[in-house]
């Protein structure tokens, strides 16, 4: 396997595949909307959820149900889904340009402040996968619940080049 940093981030299904993801067929929608939406240049993402396998990686308000950590993760997943949810709008991955803004739910006990920390999974693997162009406006806001009680919900702006 490749070095990711050896890798172009033009070539996003090769950095996908180094860092040993592989994109899921999308689920969803569940309500009366689509997962991604192309207007011009922009592909806007619905909230995705941090769904494998048919199942919530976390679920629960952080951090008295589920960890930081976890929620981190599920933040991670979060941007495995959207990027499925770009494919399936009929986008090239490798046509992404970057990442303009994210948005973040973190369902969060009262006293919880520490948002920026679990979006931080997000960012994170944003930015491994699309180097500079992964640096993007983001928001990070505690809410009392989620659906499906997940932890983590993130929506999502991708430039198309």
């Amino acid at each position: 396997m490749a070095n990711i940093s050896q890798i172009p981030p033009q070539r996003l299904g090769e950095r996908l595949a180094a860092l040993g993801i592989e994109l899921p067929t999308v689920s969803g929608p569940f309500g009366a909307y689509v997962p991604a939406k192309r207007s011009g240049n922009l592909v806007f993402v619905s909230g995705q959820l941090p769904m494998k396998d048919g199942k919530l990686l976390a679920t629960g308000q952080v951090p008295s149900r589920c960890s930081i950590e976890d929620a981190k993760d599920a933040a991670r997943q979060c941007v495995i889904n959207a990027l499925a949810a770009v494919k399936s709008a009929g986008v090239d991955l490798d046509n992404i340009a970057g990442v303009i803004r994210v948005g973040v739910f973190v369902s969060s006990d009262m006293t919880f402040t520490q948002q920026p920390q679990v979006a931080n999974g997000a960012s994170e693997l944003l930015k491994d996968l699309f180097g500079e162009a992964g640096q993007h406006a983001r928001a990070a806001v505690g809410v009392p619940v989620l659906p499906l009680d997940a932890s983590v919900e993130i929506e999502f702006v991708f430039e198309i080049g």
